[in-house]
């Protein structure tokens, strides 16, 4: 028995041939919502669905979007973000590529996979200093449509997505400050350790002594993940000149602080105050609620949309750029 054509739809449903078209490949073009359900019903009673591979051959494009990320599960942001890409590529008639960037072989490697034209555009999620600025020019050069998650530059010709994670990570530790706080730590990332100059949530730590006149550093690693967190706080707390307030670069981390904190017979915030980063639901729930700092919902749709803007244009985009809010969120931790 053949396969239904698209041309059986449009006779059903009474409509052209390029109206089942844009209604099926879910392109932005004007049509009635009674018209998009005849559409919609006169292809279902037919059983039809598009012809992706013949498409693709038609366009030259392989239906396929990147998502480049720094891990592989473990972070809910990157969670939500993967997810809300996916339901969109679902929407638009795409499948998800996934390439996880955690050195700078893999960083290598996946700029080779996105100039090889395995998809038609990708959406690059922050990934340390793994991506540098100069590996990205190579992958827009080549004129694949891309979305770039960081606070860093990025080269001309791709979208940018940033966060005011310094400000609002100065805006957490003042606060500490003000509630008498004077032996704050800071809990790093791994690549934060690295860097030559301070930058992101490290730079709103320094920052904020350095306005304060406090001349005192505490920078330990173990933000990366729950178990190094609690080994970390661990020993930071049972030292003889322990802090008195840690700001973690993650809720996971911060959270294992408070744990770490418990196990250590300390209260949280009396002996010491705990702030993470991400305002994670789990933060919600611990005991007492984390204060952090991050994002007031996780809906990163604007974000997915600027890459779909890209691959329906008709020609070249403008460069944009979206600075997503964040906030100070203080609970009961500190």
């Amino acid at each position: 028995m053949s396969r239904p054509t698209a041309r059986q739809v449009a006779e059903l449903a009474q409509v052209s041939v390029a109206t089942v078209s844009y209604v099926l490949s879910g392109r932005d073009r004007p049509v009635a919502a009674e018209t998009r359900q005849r559409v919609l019903d006169a292809a279902r009673q037919l059983g039809y669905t598009p012809n992706q591979a013949a498409r693709s051959l038609r366009k030259r494009r392989t239906q396929r979007v990147c998502l480049v990320q720094g891990s592989l599960g473990g972070n809910p942001s990157d969670e939500r973000l993967a997810r809300d890409l996916h339901e969109m590529a679902d929407v638009h008639g795409y499948s998800v590529i996934t390439l996880a960037v955690y050195s700078e072989g893999r960083a290598r490697a996946a700029a080779d996979v996105l100039r090889s034209g395995i998809a038609d555009g990708a959406l690059v999620n922050q990934t340390g200093d793994h991506f540098p600025h100069d590996l990205l020019a190579e992958i827009v050069a080549t004129g694949l449509p891309m979305v770039v998650v960081r606070n860093e530059s990025v080269p001309d010709g791709c979208d940018v997505v940033r966060t005011p994670e310094t400000q609002v990570s100065t805006e957490a530790v003042e606060h500490l400050l003000a509630e008498g706080r004077t032996r704050i730590a800071f809990m790093a990332h791994r690549q934060e350790l690295y860097r030559d100059q301070p930058t992101g949530r490290l730079l709103g730590y320094t920052t904020a002594l350095d306005r304060h006149g406090v001349d005192q550093r505490i920078i330990v690693s173990g933000a990366d993940d729950r178990v190094a967190a609690y080994q970390s706080a661990t020993e930071l707390l049972r030292s003889p000149d322990r802090p008195d307030a840690i700001f973690a670069a993650s809720d996971r981390a911060a959270i294992s602080v408070i744990n770490a904190a418990k196990d250590a017979g300390l209260s949280v915030p009396g002996d010491v105050a705990v702030i993470g980063v991400g305002n994670i639901d789990e933060g919600l729930i611990s005991n007492p609620q984390l204060s952090t700092v991050g994002p007031l919902r996780h809906d990163y749709t604007d974000v997915v949309r600027l890459l779909f803007d890209r691959l329906q244009a008709d020609g070249p985009l403008p460069a944009r750029e979206i600075v997503r809010p964040w906030t100070f969120l203080r609970r009961g931790s500190s």
